[in-house]
């Protein structure tokens, strides 16, 4: 991780916390790097039933810090700072852990779309949620018009990235964008108490429904198929023949179970 990018393990939970408060957690490229470094650790940790994301200080994310991409040229913009962005986002969203959002601050541009990539999110009275990217003459960059499209729906999505809406947490939960609106100070201890109960529950369970979620979604469809396909030819007296018979160099004898 970074010193703007803060990863925890306690228990089942993993904790993974933007600590640049003073630039309203806003992103440049050690702290996307950090975050895909923190999806794979989450991902590798046979441990970890569930995740929590969330921001310090007054924003969960303000979006893409400014100075880090405003003065790339076209090429780098595109194949550096967009396609870093993606891989750390799509990492997150995949996670077959449950990811929730503690949102005690305000999310705009790539903080919404960060946020987006989270099973739950979970917002403070007194926040707003956006996508101003027009009104500085460019378009979402990290799956803004993708991920949320299919997450929530296109026209919530038009409202904001069109027309530069800003929705309260309240508008945000009757648009979908947030599970629940929680009093100010209260979000972590709210997604503390989600991720216990989801942790509670049977985890390879949890996993392959959250895999299924996402593939119904559209958001990763061949890993949950072939995961599921790959996990019960595991259990079959076939697989261990085939493998005997690799190993013994003969024809395998297969009966189908």
């Amino acid at each position: 991780m970074t010193a703007h990018v803060e990863l925890e393990f306690v228990g089942p939970l993993a904790r993974l916390t933007l600590k640049r408060a003073d630039k309203l957690n806003a992103l440049d490229r050690a702290m996307i790097a950090a975050l895909a470094d923190a999806a794979r650790a989450i991902e590798d940790s046979r441990e970890t039933r569930v995740a929590i994301l969330s921001g310090e200080g007054k924003a969960f994310c303000a979006g893409g810090d400014i100075a880090a991409w405003s003065g790339l040229s076209p090429l780098d913009m595109w194949r550096d700072w967009t396609r870093l962005g993606h891989r750390a986002f799509e990492a997150l969203a995949r996670l077959r852990t449950p990811l929730i959002a503690a949102l005690t601050g305000h999310a705009f541009g790539g903080g919404l779309e960060l946020a987006a990539t989270a099973d739950i999110r979970i917002a403070e009275r007194g926040i707003k949620l956006g996508l101003p990217e027009t009104g500085l003459g460019m378009a979402p960059g990290w799956s803004g018009t993708q991920r949320l499209v299919r997450r929530f729906g296109a026209n919530v999505v038009r409202r904001m990235a069109l027309g530069g809406a800003m929705l309260t947490a309240e508008e945000s939960l009757a648009s979908g964008l947030v599970d629940e609106v929680v009093e100010p100070g209260a979000a972590l201890a709210r997604a503390e108490a989600i991720a216990a109960n989801v942790a509670s529950r049977g985890p390879i369970a949890v996993q392959m429904v959250k895999g299924m979620i996402n593939a119904a979604e559209g958001e990763d469809v061949d890993a949950p198929i072939e995961g599921l396909a790959g996990a019960l030819t595991a259990t079959t007296k076939d697989l261990a023949e085939g493998v005997a018979a690799f190993g013994a160099k003969r024809s395998p004898r297969f009966v189908g179970q």
